[in-house]
């Protein structure tokens, strides 16, 4: 049995470049510790668009030309790139099928009894994949720690994690 640590997402454009927060710049350190502190594997997601964003549904909805692929925003923080040891998941949508099958196939090799979700951002990618997760791997613990993750707002976050509570998801670090 393994535990699996995920970190959603964080990229350059959600940390300082175009959608950056000062909530996401302030868990960049904690989200750094647990990844050097996770004893198991580590997976990352990247969200990924390309150049006509712009013209997708996700672009009408949010107008702001981000994670374009190959470009600096599209990078995965270099304290935690420093620290990546698989291939990143590359995703064009809030959630990634790819993270599910990958976790499947995993799981049948060597049974996931915990996952730990950590990233940017709570109410977007974060509860999209946890969900992912919780239904791939139904009796795994499947644990979001809410001092690792940021919201696109702070009151989004605190709904994301207050929605994931009757999914029996676990949120660590609830404040």
């Amino acid at each position: 049995m393994r535990h699996l640590l995920i970190v959603v997402d964080m990229q350059n454009d959600f940390i300082s470049g175009a959608l950056g927060t000062k909530e996401a710049q302030a868990i960049l350190p904690a989200v750094v510790q647990k990844v050097k502190a996770h004893q198991g594997p580590v997976l990352f997601t990247r969200d990924t668009h390309q150049e006509s964003y712009l013209n997708t549904q996700e672009g009408r909805f949010l107008p702001v030309r981000h994670c374009i692929i190959g470009t600096e925003g599209w990078q995965i923080a270099p304290e935690l790139e420093a620290l990546r040891k698989t291939p990143a998941l590359d995703k064009p949508a809030f959630g990634s099928f790819e993270l599910g099958e990958l976790l499947l196939k995993m799981h049948r090799e060597d049974p996931i009894s915990k996952v730990t979700l950590v990233g940017l951002c709570t109410d977007i990618c974060v509860i999209s994949n946890t969900l992912i997760v919780k239904a791939v791997l139904p009796e795994a613990e499947v644990h979001v720690d809410a001092a690792c993750c940021a919201g696109a707002t702070p009151q989004g976050h605190r709904i994301a994690l207050d929605a994931l509570k009757p999914c029996q998801v676990i949120i660590d670090n609830d404040l």
